[in-house]
């Protein structure tokens, strides 16, 4: 449960961010987006391995991880890519590597798109960027999730687990599973984990998704073939709707990509930024 910690603090315009940046200073910067439920425990491996050639930035998404949560925060698509292009700013990076899973590839698309964050090359993993997307369970969580916030705790705890664990292929380690569940449990946890769902709308992709073709850095697209969040298909059709797009598939990785497949993961990183 040790050795992943985020000392560094940004207060943004959702709530103070938690982030912490690794590796040599005087390197070529990447920043990492983790997606949803989880925070940037789950870059742990990638970040490490990177660092040997990267100074790399990590953070946790307000109302996630070691990021404040608190009632009535907006922790949407659209409040994500705001703070990611402040958080831009206030690293003083101006065209950064980046690397987005999951809901954190909308979050960069969006920042690119809307706001004008430039990157030098984008890797998006698995990420959220084509309708339509949510599970049957996401779609019943965002409709009733003032009765969810009611739930007691020890049933809370076993549906997040459950939740959690489906993102993996092969599945988590139990230690892996504990830590990427123990944010969303008790107080303000429980409240925070139902509310980042409930505010998890479509209407925040549809916006870009006809902007596609506009993207402008060299892009990656890689996707774990054993994907039962986000089906494959999604990521022909990303890769084929961005200008030169390339397209890896890791064969055996789940949604959750980092922690099923890393080192395939890393090595297909490293090979793209060159």
């Amino acid at each position: 449960m040790s050795g992943w910690e985020l000392p560094r603090t940004f207060a943004g315009s959702s709530g103070e961010v938690r982030w912490q940046r690794l590796g040599d200073p005087a390197a070529p910067p990447v920043v990492l987006l983790h997606g949803t439920p989880f925070s940037s425990y789950v870059w742990r491996g990638v970040a490490r391995a990177l660092t040997e050639r990267f100074q790399v930035y990590v953070w946790d998404m307000p109302g996630y991880g070691a990021s404040a949560m608190a009632e009535g925060q907006d922790v949407s698509l659209a409040a994500q890519g705001r703070v990611f292009h402040e958080l831009l700013a206030h690293w003083g990076l101006s065209d950064p590597l980046v690397v987005a899973h999951d809901f954190g590839g909308a979050v960069a698309l969006r920042a690119h798109l809307l706001h004008g964050a430039r990157y030098r090359r984008l890797v998006l993993v698995d990420p959220v960027a084509l309708a339509p997307w949510g599970s049957p369970f996401f779609r019943l969580v965002g409709g009733h999730a003032e009765v969810f916030e009611q739930l007691p705790p020890a049933l809370h705890r076993a549906l997040v687990r459950e939740y959690i664990s489906s993102a993996s292929g092969p599945g988590l380690r139990p230690e892996t599973l504990d830590r990427l569940t123990a944010p969303w449990l008790g107080d303000p946890g429980q409240g925070a984990f139902y509310r980042q769902i409930a505010q998890a709308d479509q209407r925040y992709t549809d916006e870009i998704e006809g902007r596609y073709g506009e993207i402008e850095p060299p892009v990656l697209v890689c996707w774990g073939e054993a994907d039962s969040w986000i089906p494959v298909a999604k990521g022909h059709e990303l890769a084929a709707r961005i200008p030169g797009a390339r397209l890896r598939l890791l064969p055996g990785a789940g949604h959750l990509v980092q922690e099923d497949a890393p080192a395939e993961l890393t090595a297909a990183v490293l090979e793209f930024f060159g």
